[in-house]
């Protein structure tokens, strides 16, 4: 399985997919970003070394005054992501 899809929780309820896009683009191309609903988002780098990066660089970092939580995202068998 490639792994490259990025969990992030804990994030402040109007962030922007504009705004994660430019916080993740800092270790690596930035496929897609999706917002969920209750502060989450899913966010798709471009190769497995990007996704590690940004994981190590952004779990329990501090964005918009809130400690965002990175996680590999994998899917349940629904198609419903969660963290490993």
């Amino acid at each position: 399985m490639e792994r490259t899809r990025l969990l992030v929780r804990n994030l402040d309820l109007s962030v922007t997919r504009e705004e994660l896009r430019g916080l993740f683009s800092n270790y690596g191309e930035v496929r897609r970003v999706k917002i969920n609903e209750g502060g989450s988002a899913l966010v798709l780098m471009s190769s497995e070394s990007e996704a590690e990066g940004a994981k190590e660089a952004l779990d329990l970092s501090d964005f918009r005054g809130r400690v965002l939580r990175v996680y590999e995202a994998r899917p349940y068998r629904s198609g419903v992501y969660r963290s490993s």
